[in-house]
């Protein structure tokens, strides 16, 4: 007959749960063991600084900041820059963590003679605070919020598209409605404003563009017809590749094609067809004379001349239709010439305008050599991460969303990708390599769409479950639960300056959010 043991007693169970409980402490590192570092600046793999020693113990980011401010000749502290760093063990994925050196050094895999390859990046010299209260709760619109955008010129001024065949601007500074731009006939499903912020674009169900002056609130002449079916994205061409009095934009259409639009001749320029299905998105690189990249429910990506209208190549990974695509350069097209301060530090001349817009770009992609990223995100429950001008072949395929990806988007700095899925999660990734990261959990319902803060430090998203939050994404944890919408919150964008986040939905109410 088979013994059959006791079950534990209640002593033994208390002791099993303390000793679960209590943590092991962590290695500890002779205090004299010195490691050899050399900082590399994370995108282009340059070495800054020279190859310094430093003992374990002081193996803190903080400290690491300090020397390398020092090395670099920042002795000033208004002149020194904080930098975030990454883990020299794990290829730079990952933050870097002081306890995992100490534990491979105790453990043999590293010594002292070893030069650790320490990745960095420097961050936004200025802060972003998190959005913790609801500053104005503002009614206009007779249906729900389709679409919101800030001007790219000041956080004053929100647009907003409607259900009830409008759109509008509003004030944010006193929270109240500036203009009701009437006109269209249907749903206005896509709002947009040119880089210098003069001129608003709307498309929707009607099938036209209409163009608006955001001062006056006025039409800029007629609507512009010739797309047969709903108008799903509009996007301005980049400031530096505009000819110099003939700003142009392209929209995306139900119809299976895209439109490029001479806005002050108010015509047609070119008609690009070949999708075979839905275009759902499309964003205007800035890419040598400018490169058009749509995304379509026939399952593909597509790439296009923007000046000949010709059709470059063709990206199909998906499984099913792809739904949003972000581009790595995405903040500083829509800003052009603009930084964080605004409309406070314009450059005075047109030619002074194009050449901070090209630098602002270059700068934007000089972490990828010189390259535009390119995500898109499928009904599939998946990702792509691609150098479209380099191959058709996608960098990563990006899977742990367990239903369909709805919004995919670039951190300013290009350093971060984020992802809002229907199975109520946001993830983040790594936008070098497209490795997981982390995933923020707390919505309850689809999360429609995210917006990253200009400094990159934050991220605020929309949810069906009547909320948004606000996200610090180093280290993954929620920052601020912002209740206050009384249905499903479908739009949302974070002002260029950082200073507002403007947000609506079903409950036809513009919510403005400050710190």
């Amino acid at each position: 007959m088979t013994t059959v043991l006791p079950p534990p007693s209640k002593r033994q169970k208390l002791a099993t749960s303390i000793l679960a409980r209590d943590q092991v402490p962590p290695p500890q590192a002779p205090p004299s063991a010195l490691q050899r570092i050399q900082f590399r600046d994370a995108d282009t793999g340059s070495p800054q600084g020279p190859v310094v020693s430093l003992s374990l113990a002081d193996l803190s980011p903080k400290n690491l900041s300090l020397l390398l401010n020092s090395l670099l000749g920042h002795t000033n502290p208004d002149d020194r820059l904080p930098y975030r760093f990454y883990d020299p063990l794990n290829n730079g994925v990952g933050e870097f963590d002081q306890e995992r050196i100490v534990r491979a050094y105790v453990d043999g895999l590293t010594n002292t003679e070893t030069v650790l390859e320490v990745p960095c990046r420097a961050e936004a010299v200025f802060r972003v605070k998190a959005v913790t209260r609801c500053s104005a709760s503002i009614s206009g619109h007779g249906e729900s919020i389709l679409a919101t955008a800030f001007s790219p010129a000041t956080s004053s001024r929100l647009a907003t598209g409607s259900g009830d065949n409008t759109a509008q601007i509003w004030d944010c500074e006193t929270g109240t409605p500036l203009h009701t731009l009437k006109g269209h006939t249907g749903w206005v499903l896509a709002v947009a404003w040119s880089p210098e912020g003069d001129v608003l674009a709307t498309g929707g169900m009607d099938n036209t563009l209409k163009l608006w002056d955001p001062v006056k609130g006025e039409a800029i002449g007629g609507a512009l017809k010739g797309h047969t079916k709903w108008i799903t994205s509009i996007c301005w061409e980049p400031f530096h590749l505009q000819q110099e009095g003939r700003p142009r934009l392209v929209t995306a259409s139900r119809d299976f094609t895209l439109r490029i639009w001479d806005t002050v001749g108010a015509t047609t320029d070119l008609a690009l067809t070949g999708h075979k299905g839905s275009v759902s998105c499309v964003r205007w690189g800035g890419t040598g004379q400018g490169v058009i990249y749509s995304a379509s429910h026939d399952r593909t990506v597509k790439i296009w001349d923007a000046q000949k209208g010709t059709l470059l190549s063709t990206l199909s990974s998906h499984a099913h239709w792809v739904n949003h695509l972000a581009l790595s350069t995405d903040h500083v097209l829509r800003t052009g010439y603009y930084d964080h301060k605004g409309s406070k530090a314009v450059p005075a001349s047109l030619a002074d305008k194009r050449q901070r817009a090209k630098e602002r770009y270059a700068s934007a992609t000089a972490g990828a050599g010189g390259l535009e990223r390119l995500v898109t995100a499928s009904d599939d429950c998946t990702m792509y991460l691609w150098t479209p001008s380099t191959s058709t072949k996608p960098l990563a395929r990006m899977i742990g969303h367990q239903k369909q990806v709805n919004h995919v988007t670039f951190s300013p700095d290009g350093a971060t990708i984020a992802s809002a899925g229907f199975d109520n999660h946001v993830k983040l990734w790594n936008a070098k390599d497209g490795a997981y990261l982390t995933t923020l959990r707390g919505h309850v319902g689809a999360v429609y769409q995210c917006a990253f803060s200009p400094d990159s430090r934050l991220l605020v998203s929309a949810s069906k479950d009547t909320t948004l939050k606000a996200w610090d994404v180093k280290s993954g944890k929620l920052a601020e639960n912002l209740p206050g919408h009384k249905d499903e919150v479908f739009a949302v964008d974070w002002s260029p300056d950082g200073d507002r986040v403007g947000s609506g939905g079903q409950d036809k109410a513009v919510r403005i959010w400050r710190h």
